[in-house]
């Protein structure tokens, strides 16, 4: 059930009036309700792994239960592992388990021996890395006493589970939601717009921007061999594009679709190609993923503190589990490992935190060394994002060395001037609203109201005519 589908738009008008209709007056009903729609929400991808989410869900509880109560740091700390052993382990084996096999069997092929390690047939289950994460956080958030475990299962089930973020985050954290889940909300009919609105942009980025940049994409990398340099460049940014309007879209309609139930969840993109380096980037890019690792990975590996070579090791770290997070391929480890190596220069002469505040803020323009900064940060986003892209590693040397020829300097044999069009619309308005925590927010609050509806009948308008080929959302592999 895709949330830019019908079927999603029936199922959430459904739970919308029982959750603030019949049910408004009662907390419970309503978590209740929100647990059983979270569920059959799931359900409608692959019925089989809903009882995968309740295992891992009733571990999580349970497990973050006894560390509380166990008074002795050994307890603690065995109840702990054991909870992350377990769900780490169910993730590794969905996930990662035929890559490990296939990729042993090569090594022990190459060293001489004929050994042949069986893959397995396995379905990958949707949103097992964003709720695995889920439950992570909030037991090791109970181990260093950050929060109190929840008595209440059918609250953390939904803390776990709630069907906005559920296949593909934003990752929420327990000191974030659990408290919004257990107290009354009461329906407030501004941010209620403000829901609308966030959903109409999010939908705009997925349906106009992701979905058409989708379908050249698609189609320079699946031929890249008979495409020209300077055309495989032009793939390579729509993929960037593709990936941005996708997933940002996706945050945007669960990060409204919430508010419409009265929750805030964790905003997730900050106009991250308007970075000024790569350490920007990443405080822009999935925020949510970006500091799960850094508050439970970099910082326990010592973080910023003890000399520079424990620096560099544990940013090469991060950024290599980041990638092996997203997917059990080569190329998303050198993904990694290649956005790790453009912060080396920034961590090495500690100037990973020069860009704190938004780019040209209260200014119209960039300065020239302000734009300059964010063409070379995206050019470097859309160099990475060649190897998540390809197939394999063998594709994406074979697509790097076709942009690498002569034919870098001819003209593109790919150039779809509607989308281009509708793709320079879309980087105007996420700059003009580059300073509220979402653009359609900021631009539309500062025009007249016959103006603003008339942009918010355009948005959608374009949308039912001119909207792609539905792809699903690329995250929802993860």
């Amino acid at each position: 059930m895709l949330f830019n589908s019908i079927d999603f738009a029936f199922f959430f008008c459904i739970v919308f009036l029982l959750y603030w209709f019949p049910l408004r007056k009662s907390l419970k009903g309503q978590n209740w309700l929100l647990m059983i729609a979270s569920y059959y929400f799931y359900s409608c991808w692959d019925i089989r792994f809903l009882s995968l989410l309740a295992l891992s869900t009733f571990l999580c509880f349970v497990t973050g239960l006894q560390i509380h109560k166990t008074e002795s740091k050994n307890g603690r700390k065995t109840w702990l592992w054991s909870g992350v052993a377990i769900n780490l382990g169910l993730l590794g084996f969905f996930k990662y388990y035929n890559f490990f096999a296939e990729s042993l069997s090569g090594l022990l092929k190459t060293a001489g021996f004929a050994t042949e390690i069986s893959s397995l047939n396995i379905i990958l289950p949707v949103g097992i890395s964003f709720y695995t994460f889920h439950g992570l956080s909030y037991i090791f958030d109970i181990y260093n006493d950050k929060i109190k475990p929840t008595r209440n299962f059918v609250d953390y089930s939904l803390f776990v589970s709630f069907f906005p973020l559920l296949i593909a985050g934003p990752i929420e954290r327990a000191t974030h939601l659990l408290p919004q889940v257990s107290r009354p909300r009461e329906f407030n009919y501004d941010r209620a717009v403000d829901g609308l609105k966030q959903i109409l942009w999010g939908l705009f980025k997925k349906m106009v921007i992701a979905d058409n940049c989708a379908q050249y994409a698609n189609q320079i990398f699946t031929h890249s061999e008979a495409y020209s340099g300077s055309t495989l460049v032009v793939g390579a940014v729509f993929f960037a594009i593709q990936i941005y309007g996708d997933f940002s879209g996706y945050t945007d309609i669960a990060l409204g679709t919430a508010r419409l139930l009265g929750f805030e969840l964790l905003r997730n993109f900050a106009y991250p190609y308007f970075s000024r380096d790569i350490a920007e980037f990443w405080r822009r890019w999935h925020i949510s993923l970006s500091s799960w690792f850094r508050d439970y990975l970099y910082i326990p590996l010592g973080g910023s503190r003890g000399g520079m070579w424990a620096k560099i090791r544990n940013t090469f770290i991060i950024f290599v589990v980041s990638g092996f997070w997203h997917g059990a391929n080569w190329t998303f480890i050198v993904w990694g490992a290649l956005n790790a190596l453009f912060m080396m220069p920034l961590v090495v002469f500690k100037m990973n935190r020069n860009h704190i505040d938004v780019v040209a803020k209260g200014k119209t323009l960039p300065s020239l060394r302000e734009g300059g900064e964010m063409l070379l940060t995206f050019s470097l986003a859309v160099f990475a994002w060649i190897f998540f892209r390809a197939e394999d590693m063998s594709h994406a040397f074979s697509y790097l060395g076709g942009i690498f020829s002569k034919s870098l300097f001819s003209l593109p044999q790919v150039w779809p001037w509607l989308t281009i069009v509708f793709v320079l619309f879309f980087f105007a308005v996420e700059w003009r609203g580059r300073e509220y925590s979402y653009a359609l927010g900021g631009v539309a609050g500062d025009l007249h109201k016959a103006w603003r509806w008339s942009l918010y009948y355009a948005i959608f308008i374009v949308i039912i005519l001119f909207r792609g080929s539905g792809q699903h959302f690329i995250y929802f592999q993860f």
